[in-house]
C-alpha cells in the first residue's frame, strides 16, 4: 500500500467539510484523512487503474480490511477506517448523489474494550503534593504546571480543551470555566476550591511574566503561556503532565488522559449520578461514560480480593 496519496476532490471536500461546517476538532480530521488516503492507495491497487466512488462494492471495502489486517492494524483501527467511510459515503449521498453505501452494513470487527488507566487516590494525593512543592520552590513554569493538573482532575476537560482555554473563560465570581469541546459544544464546568487557588497564583505569575516582556509581544487572550508568553500548544500542555506522571513509572500506563479518566472514576466511586458525570465529561452518548463504570467495579473487585478474608 502507498503512503501520503494526494486526497482526491471528494476527500479534499469532505475534510473541509469537517472543518468549517461540522467543526471537528483538528485530531478527527486527522483520523478522517489518514483512515481515507489509506482506502485511497488501497483502492489504486485493487482496480488496477482508474475507479470511481460509486463504483465501489462490499468486496473490495472487505480486502481493505483484510489488507489493515495483515499490516499489523488492530480491530479498534479497522473498525475506525470502516467508520470513516461509512460517515464519507453519508456525505456523498448529500453532497454528490451517490446512492450505494457499501460500508453500511459491514459488521465492525469487535476489539476487546481496554480499561483506561487511572490514579488511584493515594497516587493522586501524592501527585499534587509534589507538584504543590515544586509550584512553591520554582516559577512561573511549576506554578503554570500545578494549576493545569488541578482543572485537569478538578474538572474532567480534554487536554485539546485545556489548550484552548482563554482568560475570559474563566469565570472566579461563579466558581465555573467555559470549555469547547468535540463540534465547538460549549459546556460549563464547575471549579473546585483546588484548582481556584491554583489558577489565583497563576494568574499572577502569568502577569508578572506579561510584563516583563517588550511592549506587543506575549498572548494576553490564552490562558496558559509558554515561557516566551504564547498560547502553551497541546503537546506543551502534554509535556508538562507527563513529566509528573512518570514518577509513578512508566508501567502504570498513566498517561495525560489518565487525569480525566480518574476524575470520572473518583466521582462514580464516590456515588455520582452517570449522567452528570457524562454531562461534566461532554460525552453525547451516556455508553461512552459506561466505561467507567466498569473501571470503578474493577476497583473494587481488587480491594475486595485483597481485603476480605473468604476472597480467596
Amino acid at each position: 500500500m502507498s503512503t501520503r496519496p494526494t486526497p482526491r476532490p471528494e476527500v479534499a471536500e469532505f475534510l473541509e467539510f469537517l472543518e468549517k461546517e461540522r467543526q471537528d476538532s483538528v485530531h478527527t480530521i486527522r483520523a478522517y484523512r489518514r483512515d481515507l488516503l489509506r482506502f485511497q492507495a488501497f483502492a489504486d491497487g485493487y482496480y488496477g487503474g482508474s475507479w470511481s466512488w460509486p463504483a465501489v462494492d462490499r468486496l473490495a471495502l472487505r480486502g481493505f480490511m483484510g489488507e489493515l489486517a495483515r499490516g499489523g492494524q488492530a480491530k479498534r483501527s479497522i473498525a475506525r477506517a470502516v467508520s470513516a467511510l461509512r460517515t464519507f459515503y453519508r456525505f456523498l449521498g448529500v453532497r454528490h448523489g451517490v446512492d450505494a453505501n457499501p460500508a453500511r452494513s459491514l459488521r465492525l470487527p469487535k476489539g476487546e474494550r481496554r480499561l483506561p488507566a487511572v490514579l488511584d487516590r493515594a497516587q493522586a494525593q501524592e501527585l499534587f503534593r509534589i507538584a504543590a512543592a515544586a509550584a512553591a520552590a520554582g516559577g512561573f513554569q511549576e506554578v503554570r504546571d500545578l494549576a493545569m493538573l488541578e482543572l485537569f482532575y478538578g474538572t474532567g476537560m480534554r487536554l485539546s480543551e485545556l489548550a484552548g482555554l482563554n482568560v475570559a473563560d474563566v469565570d472566579a465570581v461563579s466558581d465555573q470555566v467555559k470549555v469547547r469541546g468535540k463540534g465547538r459544544k460549549e459546556r460549563l464546568l464547575p471549579l473546585g476550591r483546588a484548582a481556584l487557588r491554583g489558577l489565583r497564583h497563576y494568574e499572577q505569575e502569568r502577569d508578572a511574566l506579561l510584563a516583563r516582556l517588550p511592549a506587543g509581544r506575549g498572548d494576553r487572550r490564552a490562558l496558559f503561556l509558554s515561557r516566551t508568553g504564547r498560547r502553551l500548544s497541546a503537546r506543551g500542555v502534554q509535556g508538562a503532565v507527563r513529566r509528573y506522571l512518570r514518577l509513578f513509572g512508566e508501567r502504570t500506563g498513566l498517561k495525560v488522559h489518565s487525569l480525566r479518566h480518574s476524575f470520572a472514576t473518583h466521582l462514580l466511586d464516590a456515588g455520582a449520578d452517570l449522567r452528570a458525570v457524562q454531562e461534566l465529561l461532554g460525552h453525547s452518548s451516556l455508553s461512552t461514560t459506561q466505561v467507567y463504570t466498569h473501571t470503578s467495579v474493577e476497583r473494587l473487585k481488587k480491594v475486595y480480593q485483597q481485603a476480605h478474608p473468604r476472597a480467596r
